[in-house]
Formats: C-alpha cells, sequence, structure tokens
C-alpha cells in the first residue's frame, strides 16, 4: 500500500491483510498492554486462566508509563509505613470531598506495595541496592527502600521506573500470557449483539497489516488510558509535549459507550497544563511539585520564596518539608487538593503565581537545586528527573550534554509560574482524579463480563493504582471466567463491527484523521470549555453529529497506520460526545469537578453531592445517579471478595 513522500510513493513495510480474519479463544482477554493490561494478564494467568492481551503498540515498552516513573504511591504495606490502607484510602476520598474511587484506591493502598514485589521478581530495580543514597532521609537503610514526600510515615516510594514495563512484559510472558503486540481493540461483542448485553469477546485490526481478529472470551479486562485529545491537538506538535502519549485516546471509553457501559465524573476537566502545542515536555522546567518536590523556588532576582506549613509556620529547615504539621499524622502528595488539612503547605508549591506576585517577587521564576542539601539535589537530579515518565532521555540526558549542573545553577519554571505552558480557560484535558466507568468491588462494570482497570475507571491515578487494580481485575475476570458458561459470538455484529472499521478504506480521497481530529477539538472548545450551558452544550452536540455526518463520513486511510489512526480519531469524537453528555446530565456547578455552568451558577449545592451517571440504551442516553461512598466499608467488602489471595498471604 503507497504512501506519498517529496520523492513519490513509497511501498509499504508489511504485508498487507485485509482480507484475512484471525480466530482467537480465551477465559480472559485483556485489552491494553500498559502497566494494568501487563498486570491484568498475570493476575489472570495466575488464576490459571487462558489470557490473551492485545496492545496496539509494542508491550515491552508501551503505554502511559512506558518511558518510566519515578514514585509509587500508596504503598501502605510496605515494611516502613506508619499508615493503614484504610487510612490512605479514607484520605484519598475525603482530600476530594468524596468525588474519588474508594474501591480502587483501596486496592492501591492494600495491594500497592505486592506489586512492586512481583516488579522486583521480574527483575525491576525498587531498592537502593547500590547503597547510593545510604544514610539519606528518605532511605531506610535495613531495607534499601527510599521514599518520597511525607519522610516519616514513608508509604510513598521512590522507584527506577525506567526498568518497570520490561519486567511487566517478562511478567506477562512468564506466566504464559498469549501477547499479541500492534493490535488495537477496536469493539466490544455482546450475547445475542445487543446493547447492554454480557460481553463475550472482542474484535481488533492490526496496525501494521491490517488483519482483523476476533476473540471470544469469557471475561474481559479493559486496561486502556483515559481520553486524550479531545480539547488540545496540533499535529505539528510533537509527541513529548503530551504528559500522555497522544494515541493513548480513551479507546476503552468509546468502546463501553457504544454498547451501554456506565460513566461517571466526565463532566471533570481542567484547565491545560501539560500537553498541547505550547507546552514544554513534563518536568523539563524546574518546578517544585512531583518530581521536583520540594524543591527550592527563587523569583528573577535570587530572593526564596518561602514555604510556609498549612498552619502559616514559614520552615526554612529544608528537612521539614518532608514532614507533617504538628497535630497532623500524615499528608498526601499527589492527585490532591490544596484546601484539604492533609496537605495545605502555602509555600511556592500551592501559591498561586498572582499571589506570589503580589507579594513582590519578581517573574520569572527558577528552581533552585544549589540550596537543596547533596542527598535531596541527587535524587531530584538523576533518580526522579531520569526515571519520571519522557525525563531519562528528552531532560535528564540532554541537558546533561548540555552542561547544566544542578549544583551551581538554577532552571527557569516557564509559563505562569510553575506550570508547563500558558492555556486559556477552553483549552481542557483530563488530569488527576478524572471521570470513568463505574466499578463495583470485583472491578467489574455494569456490562456482565466485563472488567475494568487503571485508567478506564473512574478516579484513576497513577502507576501504583494501575498495577494495583490490573492485578485485581484480572483474578476477579478468572474467577468469573471459571464459573460462567462458554459464550457465542453474533455473526452479525462481528460482520458490523468488521464493515465500520474497515470504511476508511473504502475511498482514495476523503478527510485525513488529523483533520478531523483538529475539529473535534474546535467544537470541544466551542461548546465545552470552561464555563458550560444547556444552549452551548446541545449545540455542541449538533457539531459532533456534523461532524459524523460529513467530516467523520468522509474518513480516508491509506493504508493500515491511517486505518488505526483514523479508528482512534472516531474514538475521540464518541468521547466527546460522551463528555457533553456528563455535562448536561450534572445541572449545577461544582468547585470539585472543576465544572461551572451558566445556567446553574449554583456552587455545590447538597441535592447534587452525588455520582451522575450516563449510559447508553435502546432508547438513547440514560442519566442516574450513586450516592457518595456507595461502595461501602473498605476492609470487609475487600475481605468478602479476596479471601484466597489473603490465604495465600500475599497482602502484608
Amino acid at each position: 500500500m503507497p504512501g506519498e513522500t517529496p520523492l513519490g510513493p513509497i511501498p509499504w513495510p508489511y504485508p498487507v491483510e485485509y482480507d484475512k480474519t484471525e480466530y482467537q479463544d480465551a477465559d480472559v482477554l485483556v485489552i491494553g498492554g500498559g502497566a494494568s493490561g501487563c498486570f491484568a494478564a498475570m493476575g489472570a494467568a495466575s488464576r490459571g486462566a487462558r489470557v490473551v492481551m492485545w496492545e496496539k503498540a509494542a508491550t515491552m515498552t508501551s503505554g502511559a508509563m512506558g518511558s518510566g516513573c519515578d514514585h509509587w504511591e500508596m504503598a501502605a504495606t510496605n515494611p516502613c509505613s506508619l499508615v493503614t490502607p484504610e487510612e490512605l484510602a479514607d484520605a484519598m476520598v475525603r482530600m476530594h470531598h468524596g468525588y474519588n474511587n474508594g474501591i480502587s484506591h483501596y486496592i492501591e493502598a492494600r495491594e500497592g506495595y505486592d506489586r512492586l514485589l512481583d516488579l522486583e521478581k521480574y527483575g525491576a530495580k525498587i531498592r537502593d541496592t547500590g547503597d547510593d543514597f545510604k544514610g539519606a532521609d528518605f532511605r531506610d537503610d535495613a531495607t534499601k527502600l527510599m521514599f518520597a514526600y511525607d519522610y516519616v510515615n514513608r508509604f510513598t516510594l521512590r522507584v527506577w521506573g525506567t526498568t518497570f514495563k520490561r519486567a511487566m512484559y517478562r511478567g506477562a510472558k512468564i506466566l504464559k500470557a498469549n501477547v499479541v503486540d500492534r493490535t488495537m481493540g477496536a469493539g466490544l461483542l455482546t450475547e445475542g449483539g445487543k446493547v447492554g448485553g454480557r460481553v463475550v469477546g472482542a474484535v481488533a485490526i492490526n496496525g501494521r497489516t491490517g488483519k482483523f481478529t476476533v476473540c471470544r472470551a469469557k471475561s474481559v479486562v479493559f486496561c486502556m488510558s483515559r481520553p486524550t485529545r479531545l480539547w488540545l491537538f496540533a499535529p505539528g506538535a510533537t509527541g513529548i509535549s503530551e504528559f500522555r502519549p497522544p494515541q493513548c485516546t480513551g479507546d476503552g471509553h468509546a468502546m463501553a459507550w457504544r454498547v451501554g457501559g456506565q460513566f461517571t465524573m466526565l463532566e471533570k476537566s481542567l484547565r491545560g497544563e501539560w500537553s498541547g502545542l505550547r507546552s514544554f515536555p513534563p518536568y523539563s522546567t524546574g518546578n517544585n511539585h512531583n518530581t521536583w518536590y520540594a524543591c527550592t523556588m527563587v523569583d528573577a532576582e535570587g530572593r526564596r520564596i518561602p514555604w510556609l506549613d498549612r498552619d502559616g509556620r514559614e520552615l526554612p529547615d529544608v528537612a521539614d518539608r518532608y514532614r507533617p504539621s504538628p497535630g497532623q499524622k500524615f499528608y498526601m502528595k499527589g492527585g490532591g487538593e490544596p484546601d484539604f488539612p492533609f496537605y495545605e503547605f502555602q509555600g511556592p508549591e500551592t501559591m498561586p503565581v498572582e499571589e506570589a506576585v503580589k507579594r513582590g517577587f519578581k517573574l520569572p521564576f527558577y528552581a533552585d537545586l544549589t540550596d537543596m542539601p547533596p542527598m535531596e539535589r541527587k535524587v531530584i537530579w538523576g533518580m526522579m528527573v531520569g526515571n519520571e515518565g519522557k525525563t531519562k532521555t528528552p531532560v535528564y540526558a540532554e541537558y546533561n550534554n548540555k552542561g547544566f549542573d544542578p549544583a551551581t545553577h538554577v532552571l527557569q519554571s516557564y509559563g505562569d509560574g510553575w506550570r508547563s505552558g500558558q492555556f486559556l480557560p477552553q483549552e481542557r484535558q483530563f488530569f488527576g482524579i478524572p471521570g470513568g466507568m463505574v466499578n463495583d468491588w470485583r472491578l467489574m462494570t455494569n456490562l456482565q463480563g466485563l472488567f475494568a482497570a487503571g485508567d478506564v475507571l473512574f478516579a484513576s491515578d497513577c502507576v501504583g493504582h494501575a498495577a494495583s487494580t490490573g492485578h485485581y481485575a484480572g483474578r476477579q475476570a478468572a474467577l468469573y471466567a471459571a464459573t460462567h458458561g462458554d459464550v457465542r459470538l453474533d455473526d452479525a455484529q462481528v460482520a458490523g463491527e468488521r464493515a465500520r472499521l474497515y470504511e476508511p478504506l473504502q475511498r482514495s480521497h476523503g478527510v485525513s484523521w488529523q483533520a478531523l481530529a483538529e475539529a473535534i477539538t474546535r467544537v470541544m472548545q466551542n461548546y465545552c470549555g470552561a464555563v458550560k450551558s444547556d444552549d452551548l452544550l446541545h449545540e455542541g452536540l449538533r457539531g459532533i453529529e456534523e461532524l459524523r455526518a460529513n467530516e467523520a463520513s468522509r474518513l480516508v486511510a491509506r493504508n493500515p497506520h491511517d486505518l488505526l489512526r483514523a479508528q482512534e480519531t472516531l474514538n475521540v469524537l464518541t468521547n466527546a460526545e460522551l463528555v457533553i453528555h456528563s455535562c448536561l446530565a450534572r445541572r449545577a456547578s461544582s468547585k470539585q469537578l472543576m465544572f461551572q455552568r451558566l445556567d446553574h451558577p449554583e456552587m455545590d449545592p447538597p441535592e447534587w453531592h452525588k455520582f451522575v451517571t450516563v449510559q447508553r440504551d435502546a432508547t438513547g442516553v440514560r442519566v442516574g445517579s450513586l450516592p457518595m461512598g456507595y461502595y461501602g466499608d473498605f476492609a470487609s467488602n475487600y475481605e468478602k471478595h479476596n479471601a484466597d489471595y489473603i490465604r495465600e498471604g500475599a497482602v502484608r
């Protein structure tokens, strides 16, 4: 299949197999080969299930953390932790005023350290085995574990995340999961082909050959990323300016929406920070949060911006930035909100730039590692910057090659002070704790046989959350498969899915996927931006339908790569529709959800303090709700569903 270059056509380098269909059978089909997918495959295989895992890229390095991670949150069962899983999960829920997934975060707190030990078993590095940081405040010399943020309670570990993805891949292969790369899960199959029916398999396309694959499965685990590119997309921008890989397009959200999956909290979005045309590669600019926490910040004249604790006391000693305030048992870092008392430092980490300028500090601001103790400087620049996603080569190696010396130089914090770029209010993204699929204590969705983990879940978080929920969902999916009989596919549904997926190949001229992607962002910025109303949102739905009827119906693909990108972009279009319906469903403004409606300006009225749900059925979009804390008590519900895991002594 030829492509075009300035020198003329070039041959497609792989065999084109549009006319071929491969059939697979599995007890558990895992779709997505990132952190949650690899661990779902391991969890299901450890229970004796026949596992097939589809990954649209290359599993060994793919996914949102394929290029690394620098910390592992909420490992409450590690031998140095002074907090319990119950305390951590409760803090996560209360920190977000209830708008959080208590089930998945309790699983993360209770099983996160187990997953780190799995990684270590398969070759990853989770300890300072070379004694490079021996004697540091953040290191436990007995276990050689290293900790971030709260040095007293020690539940967040610093890790060498660039070693992790290969270890995950190795673990899945050792446990004999059938790992199928370059294969994009593209559509769910349901019992009788009905919306809302039991999930009995899925279809996929190969991004190199175009081959169509059909898998019949007794259960399916969704392990794909949250949506991106809804409000921000520029085809000329390099992929490095995306926080998550730009091919993480929320394929699972779109697939589930089409067959009746239930979602919540997708009305929550925030002004762009980490992705888009104008941003710098994440963590390439000096700041004082996450990877750079708790770096000293100075202004343009070299004056320190003071660190204050939650009670307003200045913290001149760097060591105090890593300790709870008096009367505070522990504090959370990462994914939290600054107005909750578990984490209320009012120094450069949380102080608005406008406030700093009002106090007389001069822009631009700089991260000053020269002011930090040697061990802190070394662990931030070299371990944290160097293992976090996309920092090893383009940031750490490149800056070192250009002569950056953290003991001598300060690094400018661009944009509005600490952020990575300046974005308009309507240029939005999902970040932190976004919306997603609703789940029960099995991590099963409202669709029988469909389980979810990682970023597909509502209120998802970082890699520890993905790995923990992945392994858990894999175990639960294997149990479901073992206790529910064989399944049959609906031939008409399979044929319909094939026709839908290959439709862009039927034309030689038309609309490119890039053009459609840009058009979607225009609709979302214009009608589903920072401020919303019924009129704007309904106009947005009309815009989405016009794109579907016009540009999307003329989408063209010249080769299997184009076909895969086209399907991703059609999924972005579907997710835009899903998000607009979610915004229409919440008829009240919410500070916690960063959600503002002109026609319903009252902020967080009590009657709207609930999870608003949306799903499709045969009649259209159905709106519902779930009460805060619908999942009940953490420990008792967990233990009810995990007796075998507890008996094995896996939970520490």
